[in-house]
């Protein structure tokens, strides 16, 4: 766990934000892709390995911003 922490401290804020906003969200027309992607899991549609793969893939970055929000309210507690 310590170790997943530190690689945490080492992703700036700002590079975690830039990468939800560029990678997350693209392609922003018609709509985000991980949208797409979510709609589709909800309605049971998600099924191919190239589309649960492309969702992993858009949903990187908001989980690395999560994880890191995790870490820094885990941190304030201690």
């Amino acid at each position: 766990m310590a170790r997943l922490k530190a690689i945490l401290d080492i992703v700036p804020w700002p590079v975690a934000i830039v990468l939800c906003l560029t990678l997350g969200l693209a392609p922003f027309l018609p709509e985000p892709h991980i949208v797409e992607k979510l709609r589709l899991l909800a309605e049971g549609r998600l099924s191919r390995p190239i589309d649960i793969l492309d969702l992993l893939m858009h949903a990187l970055p908001f989980v690395l911003a999560a994880a890191k929000l995790a870490a820094m309210r885990s941190k304030a507690r201690i």
